[in-house]
């Protein structure tokens, strides 16, 4: 398994878009995608709803 990590320093926002974009467009069988940061913020409701505008759920993917 091939393994995509998307990192930032707070993981607050764009990773958590990038990880979204990832597990939407990859296989996940053949991918492991996540993403990380130094410090944890938790998800980014920002992060939920824009992807939601674009009909990807990472609210319950991340």
């Amino acid at each position: 398994m091939r393994k995509i990590y998307f990192l930032c320093t707070g993981n607050s926002c764009r990773s958590q878009i990038a990880e979204g974009y990832g597990k939407a467009i990859l296989p996940t069988d053949e991918f492991e995608i996540k993403s990380a940061g130094i410090e944890q913020h938790g998800l980014n409701p920002r992060a939920v709803q824009v992807m939601a505008e674009e009909g990807i759920d990472i609210y319950a993917n991340i």
